[in-house]
């Protein structure tokens, strides 16, 4: 049975209630980005619990709901009474004027979505800087009748009379829009106000204090005992296994299985890179066959997916059992997995927590319940932009701190149909020349993904006077933030020439290049 072994983190700066929003996140991330280290935790947080952790401040986030419907979230009426300062936001200002005796109604005019001037009536500290009829970006069909006792309106919209409130007596703010956005112009101006003006919190969640921090924490959980780590070469994998090598040195033992599709060239500069340049152990697993032969004669890309994470559970297990015994496994789980684990969406019906399934890490793909590990996961507290940080500061280079994310299955999902070793020669080749010669053109870190696409057809073409029968490959490039919505990459022709150019001449079974550019949605940024 895997368990989890705790120890103490250092306590937020500022506490984020989560109401369901789609934005929770994105505020968490915005604290961050003013060095002050904020966590995001359910509505339903105990009085008790919020005075444990000690915030200097507290976020009410957005959500879906209307505060007088019946089944409403709410949080603890003792929160307003801390002496703690607390900033409302959309659905989390509604609730505060609620709670504390205001009235929240349909709006009386109309929905407010979208850009919006603010009007400025009264500058207070959360207004500092923020320059009047700036625009802020609005999602509300609700509006405030009344506000509670020894409120003051600081600020209004064409359509909405209280944009933003404020109690300065109780340090308790609201405001109607979401500042947390990039739509909104003096957003983070609003957001720093709340932090460093009204909270008084202190700049200190940096690189350099995370590694102070983490790595007596590591080495007190971990004692003398043996770490395995499943290193894929992506950022999260990589900078894990520099943070475990810093922190307890030969300990530590990563574990790379090859299942044959990986990109070109990965396999062998990730056995140089970790274990011959930085001395990191990694046992290399080369299971190439065992998997190409797992997925003769399969079409169904979600079969394929499930193959492939069987079969590395598979030789996870087996492999583990070879090198260890291990005590403790490490995974890089990520902030936004356990953001997403901890159950904090709300049902818009009943008002309570939806309970979501706890990810599997996509290095290991769900590991069996016999194996005996305790995790590892110092990550866990951490957004992407802040592990690739982290990994620059550890000594990573570029071309694992800005990877392209690729996924688990690796280019076996990006061959539409039936894979063999041919279509994934072929394919590696191509895929190859499009990251050269995006690199080239300097707009490999502009861009989220750039990738190739084999497809399971072949098309008519004329080489050198004769004709060809040859598969054509689909170019996909987008342009990201997070991955959940993309827009194609507005490549230059001469560039998209170039890799057309480059692939048919020197992948002989490419005779066809395509550019996609569908955005996402409707399409994925991924083809299977």
């Amino acid at each position: 049975m895997i368990q989890n072994s705790s120890h103490k983190e250092r306590d937020p700066s500022i506490l984020i209630l989560d109401f369901g929003s789609q934005y929770s996140e994105l505020i968490a991330r915005r604290i961050r980005e003013t060095n002050v280290y904020s966590l995001v935790v359910s509505h339903a947080i105990s009085i008790d619990e919020v005075k444990n952790l000690n915030p200097e401040g507290i976020i009410l986030s957005g959500g879906p709901n209307s505060v007088y419907e019946n089944n409403a979230p709410k949080c603890d009426e003792k929160i307003f009474q801390l002496g703690i300062p607390i900033l409302g936001i959309c659905y989390g200002m509604q609730l505060m004027v609620k709670e504390l005796g205001g009235i929240v109604t349909q709006a009386i005019n109309k929905a407010e979505y979208g850009r919006a001037p603010i009007n400025i009536d009264i500058q207070n500290d959360l207004l500092s800087d923020v320059k009047d009829k700036s625009i802020m970006w609005m999602s509300h069909g609700d509006s405030i009748n009344k506000l509670p006792l020894n409120f003051s309106k600081n600020a209004h919209t064409e359509n909405t009379p209280h944009a933003v409130i404020s109690n300065t007596s109780t340090q308790l703010f609201g405001v109607q829009f979401h500042p947390e956005v990039v739509h909104s112009e003096y957003g983070m101006t609003i957001i720093r106000n709340f932090v460093y003006k009204i909270c008084h919190c202190k700049p200190d969640w940096t690189t350099d204090a995370f590694i102070e921090e983490v790595i007596p924490r590591i080495r007190n959980q971990v004692g003398n005992k043996k770490v395995l780590l499943a290193l894929s070469g992506g950022v999260d994998s990589s900078t894990l296994a520099f943070l475990l090598h810093k922190a307890i040195g030969d300990q530590l033992t990563c574990m790379f299985i090859d299942q044959g599709f990986m990109r070109k060239g990965e396999p062998e500069f990730l056995m140089e890179f970790f274990d011959k340049e930085f001395h990191i152990r990694v046992e290399y697993i080369n299971s190439r066959e065992r998997f190409i032969n797992k997925l003769r004669g399969v079409i169904d890309p979600e079969k394929k997916r499930k193959i492939i994470g069987t079969e590395f559970i598979r030789v996870f297990e087996e492999e583990s059992k070879r090198l260890g015994p291990f005590d403790y496994l490490a995974q890089g789980t990520l902030y936004p997995d356990v953001i997403e684990s901890a159950g904090t969406n709300i049902d818009p019906k009943t008002g309570e927590r939806i309970a979501v399934k706890i990810k599997s890490h996509h290095n290991v793909g769900g590991l069996p319940k016999d194996l005996q590990f305790k995790l590892v996961e110092p990550l866990r507290k951490l957004f992407k932009d802040e592990v690739r940080n982290l990994g620059k500061a550890l000594g990573l280079p570029d071309e694992i701190i800005q990877r392209h994310p690729f996924p688990g299955p690796g280019l076996a999902i990006r061959i539409l149909g039936e894979v063999c070793d041919e279509k994934l020669d072929c394919l590696r080749n191509a895929d190859w020349i499009v990251r050269d010669e995006v690199k080239k053109s300097g707009l490999y870190n502009d861009i989220w993904q750039a990738l190739a696409v084999l497809l399971p057809v072949k098309t008519v073409g004329v080489m050198g006077d004769k004709r060809t029968y040859a598969w054509p490959i689909v170019l996909r490039c987008v342009s990201s933030e997070d991955g959940m919505t993309a827009d194609w990459s507005k490549i230059p022709f001469d560039i998209l020439e170039k890799i057309s150019n480059r692939i048919v001449n020197e992948v002989p079974q490419v005779n066809r290049v395509v550019y996609d550019i569908t955005s996402k949605p409707p399409g994925t940024i991924e083809w299977e």
